[in-house]
């Protein structure tokens, strides 16, 4: 009888134990499911889910670069917007400079009258030149290309060229996630022959029995063809100039006259045609000369020479064109350039002819200027659209790395409630059972 009451008293122990360690258990469950929602996670530690972990720590770490990224990708906006709207200031002047030089070949201007457009033209060009040296908010140039120093654009200087460019001209690519910081201010503002072929053309005549004021003759803009053939001196030279000289005429029966010329270059390269001669030249009748240069490089430089010959009071000949005109063909290293050059023959032209070949070339050169401000302007403005796309790709990203994160890490709410409701039920029911166990005594079958 001893020995089986000992056996019992042993099994109750055990059962005992075993109970609190249920209950330890069904404890420890309930308030792990307690913490997941409250934190809303299902992974609150790495020990909880080592791969979940690893993979919400992955997807939290990518989330942090685009956004480091992102902030980045602000700064570079915030860059090419004030560039773009730099850029916009500048055609605008440039379009007001346009307007007063068209203005200033009216036929019946005066002198003075050109010199107060000319102040004008003065007055917008510094303008321009404070604008194109614009700097962003942490002092770097808008139009700063590849490296500039801190004022990129140089001028008038009192060489040649007038105007410089003084950093590495080109322009910086984007990636994926960026865009360019600063634009080719070079590409922008300067010329290339062998890229623009802007060529400037004056005229003059050394000879004072032929003085070209009262007389028409002047020339339309210049045309190159294949222009990244022009030879060119190797750096720093200045690019070649060519020369067009009238050199004698000669009086036909008729009372017309022939009028003979000669192409010539600083180019070594260069060799002239020959003497060239347009015949029948008549009085009170406008000619237009076709002129043709061939550059040794394979380019062509074409242009039109007007010129109308008239008679003076006495009824003699004035010849148009007549020996010693000459037209100088020179490159134009700048858009600024183009201003300067302008500003100086309409403010210093003294007569209707000269102010009317200034006026012409500079119109010519101004609007290749304007096309290539257009074309800058034109890139900046992809850029800030290209920085949207990337913003877009940036957030669609995120939202699937924060999916990821989620999946791996966060709490179905749903069935976590589910869950701790049913640990709870069952902890209770084991806390119940427990105490009507540890009620159970063997004086509960004595009495």
């Amino acid at each position: 009888m001893s020995n089986s009451l000992t056996i019992y008293r042993m099994g109750t122990a055990n059962t005992y134990d075993n109970a609190r360690q249920n209950l330890n258990v069904r404890q420890n469950i309930l308030s792990g499911l307690q913490e997941n929602l409250t934190s809303g996670k299902r992974v609150v530690r790495p020990s909880d889910d080592p791969v979940a972990a690893a993979q919400a720590e992955r997807a939290l770490t990518r989330i942090n670069r685009i956004q480091t990224e992102q902030r980045a990708l602000e700064v570079q906006r915030n860059a090419v917007a004030q560039a773009e709207s730099t850029l916009g200031d500048a055609v605008k002047l440039v379009q007001n400079m346009r307007e007063i030089m068209v203005a200033a070949g009216g036929g019946t201007l005066k002198p003075e009258d050109r010199k107060t457009y000319a102040n004008q033209l003065q007055s917008l060009r510094e303008q321009l030149t404070e604008v194109v040296n614009r700097k962003d908010t942490n002092g770097i140039p808008l139009l700063g290309a590849l490296g500039s120093a801190l004022t990129p654009f140089l001028g008038p200087l009192t060489g040649n060229p007038d105007y410089q460019f003084d950093g590495l001209p080109g322009q910086n690519a984007s990636s994926g996630v960026t865009v360019p910081l600063t634009l080719d201010g070079h590409s922008a503002f300067m010329f290339d022959p062998q890229r623009d072929g802007v060529y400037n053309a004056s005229i003059s005549n050394a000879n004072p029995a032929y003085p070209q004021d009262g007389r028409r003759f002047g020339t339309d803009a210049v045309q190159v063809t294949n222009a990244h053939l022009l030879q060119q001196p190797a750096p720093p030279a200045n690019p070649y100039t060519y020369s067009v000289t009238f050199t004698g005429m000669t009086m036909n029966p008729d009372g017309t006259y022939d009028a003979t010329y000669d192409i010539s270059s600083n180019n070594p390269g260069y060799t002239s045609p020959g003497p060239q001669t347009v015949t029948g030249l008549k009085a009170d009748q406008l000619t237009s000369i076709p002129v043709s240069i061939a550059d040794p490089g394979g380019a062509t430089l074409k242009f039109n020479i007007s010129a109308t010959p008239t008679k003076d009071p006495s009824g003699n000949l004035v010849p148009s064109p007549a020996p010693g005109d000459t037209v100088t063909l020179t490159a134009s290293p700048s858009i600024a350039s183009v201003i300067d050059t302008a500003i100086r023959d309409i403010g210093g032209a003294a007569n209707n002819n000269a102010a009317s070949q200034a006026v012409g070339q500079a119109l010519a050169n101004i609007d290749k200027g304007l096309e290539r401000l257009h074309n800058m302007r034109g890139y900046a403005g992809e850029l800030l659209n290209r920085a949207d796309r990337i913003t877009g790709d940036q957030e669609n990203r995120s939202i699937q790395l924060e999916a990821d994160r989620s999946r791996a890490e966060d709490l179905d709410m749903i069935k976590g409630i589910s869950e701790f409701q049913n640990a709870q039920v069952g902890y209770q029911a084991a806390l119940q059972s427990y105490a009507q166990v540890q009620k159970l005594s063997l004086f509960n079958y004595i009495s």
